[in-house]
């Protein structure tokens, strides 16, 4: 079942990178009494992710930080190591936190897999983005297969 508006976020642990290494984070430190926007995509380095996806946040970051967001993420099913090298790779700095999803099972959770084991890329996420106010979904937005519309940095502002 997909996550809703409304629902609650599941509580789980993820995956960071850091200057130490890769470090856990649970759901609850990232959301918790906080405003949050995250938006996912199929994966760290692939074409409209690069290009438009995590370049868009990473150019509107502040006018989601002056419309109330206390957090920008970043979520793909990939391991910290590959999230920290797209991180460096974009500039991303410390205004997107780069959320690894290495096994897929929060993304699972949600509800948003997306199966490209016939392509050979294994089980990703949609492409989406939502927005979480201390932990509950406030708004939710879904790409159809292929699409970049309702999930872009601007269409997400225009909802804040």
């Amino acid at each position: 079942m997909t996550i809703k508006v409304g629902d609650t976020l599941p509580a789980m642990k993820l995956m960071i990178a850091s200057a130490d290494g890769p470090k856990e984070i649970s759901t609850e430190e990232i959301f918790k009494d906080k405003k949050v926007v995250m938006f996912a995509v199929p994966g760290a380095f692939t074409p409209t992710c690069s290009a438009k996806h995590l370049p868009g946040f990473i150019e509107h970051a502040d006018k989601f930080f002056a419309k109330g967001v206390d957090r920008l993420v970043c979520m793909a099913v990939n391991d910290p190591f590959v999230m920290g090298a797209w991180a460096k790779d974009q500039a991303a700095g410390d205004r997107i936190l780069m959320l690894a999803d290495g096994s897929g099972a929060f993304t699972k959770a949600l509800g948003l897999e997306l199966d490209l084991v016939a392509r050979g890329l294994g089980v990703r996420s949609q492409r989406f983005a939502l927005v979480a106010d201390n932990m509950k979904v406030t708004h939710l937005a879904v790409e159809e297969p292929g699409g970049f519309d309702v999930s872009r940095a601007e269409a997400i502002l225009a909802v804040l």
